[in-house]
């Protein structure tokens, strides 16, 4: 199929240097036009992924520079922004639990109480890959736990593509990480980029609390959803799992107690949790995610060398483009212009109608592309909507990073679903098979959530 990568792309190149060329459409003026050529390169760059996203991102700010879109000194200042250097000391701290093998203890010690039976067995993978992806990367969660999952079908001699739990429990793995992930600010990058694009954009913003309160009573949701669709579309073919409780006591065995290294870390992983919850309105999210990341080279917790490897660099620097680009889309008032030409068959319509739109066009995106991208793609569409028809920006920052988070199908969707797939233990269309399912579930209670949940805790269209 690269040739119909490749073909898409040629096509936005055409259409890019026809925009630079061609006189300003009505309602725009020179600089929105030039922004809007760039921002649909981008966006077949980032579908396709014929270039890396990080260095997408970093054609945005050269080609923002080159075209005039926005001043050098504004467009290279984004590279500064809030968001980034939050999500740089989140994947410090991350790497730092990884690499100690505090997060691989903290699972351990989760999963002991779920040893019971295979249903039980089932909950406890889901919900302790769900509740470590509220602290850490989600994709940090699922190549921790992937190991241990491994280890537990060895132990019960489960047979790949044939044992109906051995899709289970990989399937949990996944879909615990994928659901937990948009619980906080600390289980994926889109969250974070969301954050700061409004900051950007509107000057406002979303405490870490504010956050939580708005999504967790949908994650809890759709954690009982998801054990359900596993239960109901995956049979278990196995009555006894006492030998993955032997297997994991054998793991905790083996990690003996715990270090002062450890004990270091843990702490300042605390801390930083607390500070984020009590201060961040204070301080700020960024401000304390870079003390905690210095705090652990202070603490001699960490070096360098043991964190450099961990850190996804391209995300750092993919933020940086997208920020700056979904920026200059708000500032010329091209996003504001593309909302209301998408916007004509919607005028007088009710506003949850459109947010119900959107929410169903990002579960569908995500399923294609990087969540990251679906996010830096959408957001300022969707800001552009919301100046269009009065709606809160706050609103559209959950109804765009929230389902780009729930991607349940594809390899190619999320790093937790390619992680579990490599494991060979299910085919594509076994995850399709209750994927789908759990896709319409999701917008269905999100819709719910948005409608019924959310005017109660002040969040109105």
């Amino acid at each position: 199929m690269s040739w119909l990568r490749g073909g898409f792309v040629g096509i936005s190149g055409i259409v890019f240097c026809l925009l630079l060329v061609l006189p300003p459409f009505e309602g725009l003026t020179r600089e929105a036009q030039n922004g809007l050529a760039i921002f649909q390169l981008c966006l077949a760059l980032w579908v396709t992924l014929i270039l890396p996203l990080a260095i997408t991102g970093l054609l945005s700010i050269g080609l923002l520079t080159l075209l005039q879109v926005m001043p050098s000194g504004e467009v290279f200042a984004f590279f500064g922004n809030r968001a980034v250097f939050f999500i740089l000391g989140v994947f410090i701290l991350a790497a730092a639990m990884m690499q100690s093998g505090l997060s691989k203890r903290m699972a351990l010690f989760f999963l002991r109480f779920f040893k019971a039976s295979p249903n039980i067995l089932i909950l406890g993978i889901l919900t302790t890959c769900a509740f470590l992806a509220f602290w850490m990367p989600e994709h940090a969660v699922a190549a921790m736990m992937f190991p241990i999952v491994a280890e537990i079908a060895r132990s019960l001699k489960l047979k790949p593509l044939h044992s109906s739990f051995g899709k289970a429990i990989f399937l949990s793995l996944a879909w615990g990480s994928v659901i937990g992930g948009v619980a906080t600010f600390l289980g994926g990058a889109r969250n974070p980029l969301a954050i700061g694009m409004l900051k950007e954009g509107y000057d406002l913003n979303i405490g870490f609390i504010n956050w939580m309160v708005a999504v967790v009573p949908l994650v809890i949701i759709l954690l009982a959803m998801a054990y359900g669709v596993i239960r109901l579309y995956y049979k278990f073919d196995v009555e006894k799992v006492g030998e993955a409780g032997s297997a994991l006591s054998k793991e905790v065995g083996h990690l003996g107690k715990m270090t002062s290294r450890e004990k270091r870390i843990g702490i300042i992983a605390l801390l930083t949790i607390l500070a984020w919850i009590c201060l961040s309105d204070r301080i700020g999210l960024a401000s304390i995610a870079i003390i905690s990341a210095v705090s652990l080279f202070v603490f001699r917790a960490v070096n360098w060398k043991d964190i450099e490897g961990y850190v996804n660099w391209g995300i750092v620097l993919m933020y940086g483009g997208a920020i700056a680009l979904g920026s200059a889309l708000a500032n010329t008032g091209a996003a504001k212009w593309m909302a209301t030409q998408l916007l004509t068959p919607f005028w007088g319509t009710d506003p949850y109608i459109l947010l119900g739109i959107i929410a169903l066009v990002m579960i569908l995106l995500t399923e294609g592309i990087s969540n990251v991208a679906s996010v830096a793609v959408m957001l300022p569409v969707a800001f552009g909507f919301a100046e269009a028809m009065g709606i809160n920006p706050i609103i559209m920052v959950y109804v765009v990073a929230v389902p780009a988070g729930l991607a349940y199908c594809l390899p190619i969707s999320t790093p937790p679903m390619a992680i579990a797939f490599s494991a060979g233990y299910y085919r594509i269309t076994d995850a399709l098979k209750g994927g789908i399912i759990l896709n319409v579930i999701s917008l269905i209670f999100f819709l719910l959530i948005i409608k019924f949940y959310w005017p109660m805790i002040g969040l109105r269209p």
